[in-house]
């Protein structure tokens, strides 16, 4: 069916095996202009299941569910429908040193939100991750930054796949990995966001990587961004 009256609203599919919770979550997001509850799961493998048979925009998952977990569906739904125009994943956890945080994102989850945000934390949030942007809220960028630390040197052999980058495609990518959006990084380097948009798409194509968040990790993981947030340069 299709509607001449605006854009689509964005599908979500809620996962977590607190009725309670879905049903809160699901009230708040229905009460959301341009967003509705496409469906609900109480547990990974059943997340899974929905969200290749709605193929929603955005799945919300407890990182912590029996059955499958956070984690494994992530895996899932994001290589299940990698061909595609894919399902976003948004990680909801109860603790923002969640030692989950880490692996989710490398598997693939576009961010995390803790589940005491408020309802219009909530709905931009899933809007944030529909648009494509990454969701790092502060203290979990703090905490990433400090697990990156815990778990020693950077992963200096990749630092080279940098150099294809241009300076200021380098300075996207650091800005990126903070958790800024694009709005943010337009603001701060005083260009349009359409302009932060194209750099964005070429720093994805030029390092294969599949979204934002994964450019995130990436930029972690060589130590363009260090635990004090700093970037360094990669360029000589």
């Amino acid at each position: 069916m299709s509607d001449e009256s605006g854009p689509a609203a964005i599908r979500v599919v809620i996962a977590d095996d607190q009725a309670m919770v879905r049903e809160g979550f699901s009230v708040l997001l229905n009460a959301q202009p341009g967003i509705e509850v496409a469906g609900e799961a109480l547990d990974g493998q059943e997340a899974v299941e929905r969200a290749a048979v709605l193929r929603p925009d955005v799945v919300l998952l407890d990182i912590r569910m029996p059955n499958m977990n956070g984690l494994e569906a992530t895996r899932r739904i994001v290589r299940d429908r990698q061909e595609e125009r894919g399902s976003r994943v948004l990680i909801l956890t109860t603790f923002d040193l969640d030692e989950y945080v880490y692996e989710a994102l490398r598997a693939g989850a576009s961010g995390f939100l803790l589940k005491d945000a408020s309802a219009r934390e909530l709905a931009d949030a899933v809007r944030i991750v529909a648009a494509g942007d990454a969701l790092l809220a502060p203290t979990v960028t703090r905490r990433l930054l400090a697990e990156f630390t815990r778990l020693g040197a950077p992963r200096a052999p990749r630092m080279d796949r940098i150099e294809a980058l241009t300076e200021r495609e380098t300075e996207v990518l650091a800005l990126i990995a903070q958790g800024l959006s694009n709005g943010e990084v337009a603001a701060g380097l005083v260009v349009s966001e359409a302009t932060v948009k194209t750099h964005v798409s070429r720093v994805l194509v030029k390092l294969g990587l599949r979204d934002r968040t994964q450019a995130a990790v990436f930029a972690y993981e060589i130590g363009l961004v260090t635990p004090g947030g700093r970037a360094r340069s990669g360029q000589g």
